[in-house]
């Protein structure tokens, strides 16, 4: 069974290597380049790995051409930050050469902050896809995918090395927020008054510290904890931002 592995990057030149590396197991992998200003092509290329330049903020839009340049009977996706254990990779091997009825798999997913400060919560995603019954990505920010047929789990853990430092974290925030806030916006979302803001900052530090446990972090759970609930305040204040101009516009 031939396994394609997708990664999508953006100026990730210091984190696209370790990636590729990771998945030296499978049988190609191809990098959908979103308009990466660094060196993150040639790297990925000194890799053997297949390049494809594609700018876009739309992130199913990103998968849906992996997708359509893979040429495996199973599809693997990871990020650029993101690493496969051997563990994993064992699984994936495994599995994919035995006769399933699974369409696709949900992966174990180990998240690292600020370096290597491990989060207490495990995340399950689907990631591991027979290409046939993948039908395609939706959701411009969140994408999900629409899968034909029962999924399954596999043991292992995917890591990911997230929020490596607060610039990056500011920086990303500053990035998304944006198109957060537009999607809300398109999509009708009530007007935002005072107590909005402090109902959707308390929510998102409670599942963060609380509910995923970040409180057995120490000082990167709260640090954590805090940062999502300023970047949901971010996000709801572009919200409030655009409201407020459409609303002067219309009394002009």
């Amino acid at each position: 069974m031939k396994l394609s592995v997708v990664i999508i990057a953006k100026n990730a030149e210091k984190q696209i290597g370790e990636a590729i590396k990771s998945c030296s197991f499978a049988d190609e992998v191809i990098i959908i380049d979103n308009n990466s200003q660094d060196q993150t092509p040639k790297v990925a290329e000194k890799l053997d790995a297949k390049v494809y330049a594609v700018e876009s903020d739309n992130f199913s839009e990103l998968r849906n051409i992996g997708i359509e340049k893979s040429n495996g009977e199973w599809i693997l996706y990871i990020d650029s930050d993101e690493r496969v254990t051997k563990e994993l990779s064992s699984k994936i091997i495994s599995q994919i050469q035995k006769e399933t009825f699974f369409s696709a798999y949900r992966l174990n997913r180990k998240n690292f902050y600020f370096g290597n400060y491990e989060w207490p919560y495990i995340e399950r995603l689907e990631r591991l896809f027979k290409k046939n019954n993948l039908k395609n990505w939706y959701g411009q920010l969140h994408e999900s995918p629409i899968v034909d047929g029962p999924i399954g789990e596999l043991h292992g853990f995917l890591l990911h090395y997230t929020h490596q430092d607060l610039e990056s974290m500011l920086n990303k925030t500053i990035e998304w927020s944006k198109i957060e806030a537009e999607l809300r916006f398109k999509s009708d979302h009530p007007k935002m008054t005072w107590w909005r803001f402090p109902r959707v900052m308390i929510k998102a530090f409670i599942n963060s510290y609380i509910t995923q446990g970040g409180w057995k972090a120490g000082a990167t759970g709260i640090v954590e904890g805090t940062y999502q609930a300023f970047s949901i305040f971010i996000t709801y204040a572009r919200l409030w931002e655009l409201q407020e101009k459409v609303m002067k516009k219309n009394e002009i």
